[in-house]
């Protein structure tokens, strides 16, 4: 039997979530987009039509896979789900409850790939952590088959639960990357690259493979130099939320290390 899937949404996830998607045996037959350039671009890379507007998805899916931002997702699910009593509509949200779809569908779930995505960039599927729930064991199943299909790792999360990963998820990438911007944007204030912190970057990310975090931390802040930690937050006066960030973390780090257990 043929699962036919619709995408409602062609952002950064759903991009490659359907190219992903494209080589198992599941067939997209149609996305949408209010942007008629996402929805063409992404409908051209997996044989698929496209449509700009709610009212014109196609009502015959199996399955129908919502990548929209929060907002617009609260704002519209009734329209989204309108027509579609037999099908199974999942949203990919971090931060949104299972609850979004309750009084509107029947069958509804979530599937959340954790790992930050880009157009440009594609990602192999098979090693992104995958978490998912339902509204029932026979959903479960449905959204488990799918899931399976596209990675390796995937696991059952509550709401309740996804919250919490999202927001380490905030932490762990977003945060770190405007980390990475403010280097940057200081760097080249200093007519200095930021290609040298490549090797320092990647030799911190590896370390976290081996090691907690918390046992990884070095610098300043750690050892609670307060020489060091008051010369470097001098430097930031011209960039008080810089300074900030940079005093705030400070604490933060040499807090977290009185909480560790001594070796």
């Amino acid at each position: 039997m043929v699962n036919y899937v619709i995408f409602i949404g062609a952002g950064n996830l759903a991009t490659n979530m359907a190219k992903a998607l494209k080589k198992t045996n599941y067939r997209i037959i149609q996305v949408f987009s209010r942007t008629r350039e996402s929805a063409s671009t992404l409908a051209k890379m997996v044989d698929a039509d496209y449509v700009t507007e709610l009212a014109e998805v196609r009502k015959d899916a199996s399955i129908y896979i919502v990548s929209l931002k929060d907002s617009v997702l609260t704002d519209k699910v009734a329209e989204i789900v309108n027509g579609k009593p037999d099908a199974l509509i999942l949203h990919t949200a971090g931060s949104i409850s299972i609850s979004v779809f309750e009084g509107y569908a029947a069958h509804y779930g979530v599937f959340y790939p954790m790992q930050t995505f880009s157009k440009m960039k594609e990602i192999d599927f098979k090693s992104v952590p995958c978490y998912i729930e339902a509204s029932s064991a026979k959903d479960l199943i449905k959204v488990k088959q799918l899931a399976e299909a596209l990675s390796d790792h995937v696991e059952e999360c509550s709401s309740e639960q996804r919250k919490y990963l999202h927001l380490a998820a905030v932490f762990v990438c977003n945060f770190t990357n405007h980390l990475y911007d403010v280097a940057d944007c200081f760097l080249h204030e200093h007519q200095l690259s930021f290609n040298g912190l490549l090797p320092l970057i990647d030799e911190t990310a590896r370390k976290v493979h081996e090691i907690k975090p918390g046992e990884a931390q070095t610098g300043p802040a750690i050892r609670f130099d307060e020489n060091v930690i008051h010369m470097q937050s001098a430097l930031l006066h011209g960039h008080p939320v810089w300074q900030d960030i940079y005093n705030l973390l400070s604490k933060s780090i040499h807090e977290n290390n009185k909480k560790l257990p001594n070796p």
